[in-house]
């Protein structure tokens, strides 16, 4: 057990700090953006550089480092898109009476670029680790990912839950893409998913004849996954899920009741 519960926990540690430090950055003043995001792009250079250079590396403490630079890859794209650098062409909300396709071709205009933005590093991500042993961290970008992409599309769709604490004010016309419902036909597809993922990966860790290395892998995996899945499942509780990061936002400079931040760090993100 020892084995599980250690990168359980240091996954559920990162998820949670991550998260913090984000809601923190934007909680500041918006004139201290540039130089946080420029800080952030250096550390995401040099986790990207690290990750290839960790491909090879077996041994449980590989396993851990490809993890964590997988996340602090992932958490660059998080805070671009957060703090306005990149989101989509269309920075204006969207008129109450449109729908249908119009409507979503718009919400995809809002945040196409930080999309293709994520394509880009995840295509450079998989070539960067192609062939090599160790993929524990181009998995976790791709988890992420899928997660993610599934986060937005129930947002779309309604939910009960729509983060408005979380989005920051240079931001706030995305909420004319977003509706609240209480469930969507989306959303117990991606619950359903998650979980069945999530018992995938935790049968295959349990499996004999992995390493050790192998095995905190996918423990990692399965968590990562397992976070997402608690993450949708806020988007449709009417719970103060906010609370969990009342400590970085009650350090911020703006009053909490403006404060922007950014919606749990892994899934959530735009329309």
């Amino acid at each position: 057990m020892p084995s599980w519960g250690t990168p359980a926990l240091y996954c559920l540690f990162v998820w949670w700090f991550t998260t913090g430090v984000i809601v923190f950055l934007n909680n500041l003043s918006p004139a201290t953006f540039r130089w946080s995001f420029g800080a952030c792009t250096a550390l995401a250079a040099v986790a990207f550089y690290l990750l290839a250079a960790v491909g090879h590396d077996q041994s449980v403490a590989g396993a851990y480092a490809a993890f964590t630079y997988g996340v602090l890859v992932w958490g660059w794209h998080e805070m671009a898109f957060f703090m306005g650098f990149l989101t989509g062409p269309r920075k204006t909300a969207c008129a109450q009476d449109c729908g249908g396709w119009r409507h979503f071709r718009h919400g995809v205009a809002a945040c196409i670029d930080h999309e293709l933005a994520i394509l880009a590093t995840g295509i450079a991500v998989a070539w960067a680790g192609w062939g090599a042993p160790n993929q524990v961290g181009m998995w976790t970008f791709m988890a992420l990912w899928g997660m993610r992409l599934s986060a937005k599309l129930n947002v779309f769709l309604g939910v009960l839950n729509l983060g408005e604490a979380f989005l920051p004010a240079h931001l706030t016309y995305l909420l004319s893409f977003m509706r609240r419902r209480r469930m969507n036909w989306l959303m117990p597809v991606s619950l359903a998913a998650g979980t069945l993922l999530t018992a995938v990966l935790v049968h295959r860790a349990a499996a004999p004849g992995d390493s050790a290395a192998q095995q905190a892998g996918l423990v990692f995996l399965a968590a990562m996954v397992a976070l997402g899945v608690v993450e949708h499942a806020m988007l449709v509780t009417p719970l103060p899920f906010a609370a969990l990061w009342s400590f970085w936002l009650a350090r911020g400079t703006r009053a909490p009741s403006q404060a922007g931040g950014a919606a749990p760090t892994f899934v959530y993100a735009g329309p």
